[in-house]
């Protein structure tokens, strides 16, 4: 199993904007689907090896991942946020996922 880290999570106001960072050891992020989670809950984007994105509803269109050039980093660009966007975000890979391995998450929190 292998940690992967959050950050970038903090207060916002209602319709601010957010960028959170997903970065793991060696080759872990580069080679994998990486998921971000809302409160280990909810599956809210996820990005395939060669870039291919998929989010839940509740944020299409208001958010962005991405992989950074290296692919070392994953990115969630979160945009336009509502209160209910509010939690704890975890990036992951599915095999973690699977074994119920979390890191620490980041929280994000968004004032009406």
């Amino acid at each position: 199993q292998v940690q992967l880290v959050e950050s970038g999570g903090e207060s916002v106001q209602a319709g601010g904007s957010l960028r959170l960072t997903c970065i793991g050891p060696g080759t872990t992020v580069a080679w994998s689907k990486i998921y971000w989670y809302r409160n280990q809950r909810e599956m809210v984007a996820s990005i395939t090896t060669d870039g291919s994105s998929d989010y839940t509803d509740s944020v299409k269109g208001r958010f962005i991942i991405s992989r950074d050039s290296d692919k070392r980093r994953v990115y969630l660009q979160m945009n336009n946020l509502k209160p209910e966007d509010a939690g704890i975000y975890y990036c992951n890979t599915a095999q973690n996922i699977q074994d119920n391995y979390w890191g620490q998450g980041t929280g994000v929190a968004v004032s009406p």
